[in-house]
């Protein structure tokens, strides 16, 4: 069964994303393109999970989380 990819700004924190990162930062751009994509294959994901069982892990979670340490690991190690 697919998760819900919902947000937890506060989960350990007193201020969210929003208010941290700034509003120039690179990765702003490329989260609304990832998040449209992401959107626009919603559908496809709900044809592959099953709707039985336990929940699991939303795949844009997973996603972005890939896409966000590809990103930064190629930018660390530019910097080496």
């Amino acid at each position: 069964m697919r998760g819900e990819d919902q947000q937890q700004d506060q989960l350990f924190s007193y201020g969210s994303m929003e208010e941290r990162i700034p509003a120039d930062h690179p990765l702003r751009p490329i989260r609304l393109m990832v998040d449209q994509a992401l959107k626009e294959m919603s559908g496809r994901f709900d044809e592959i999970y099953g709707a039985d069982g336990r929940k699991s892990i939303p795949p844009e979670r997973l996603l972005r989380a890939l896409l966000l340490q590809m990103l930064l690991s190629e930018g660390l190690s530019r910097d080496r």
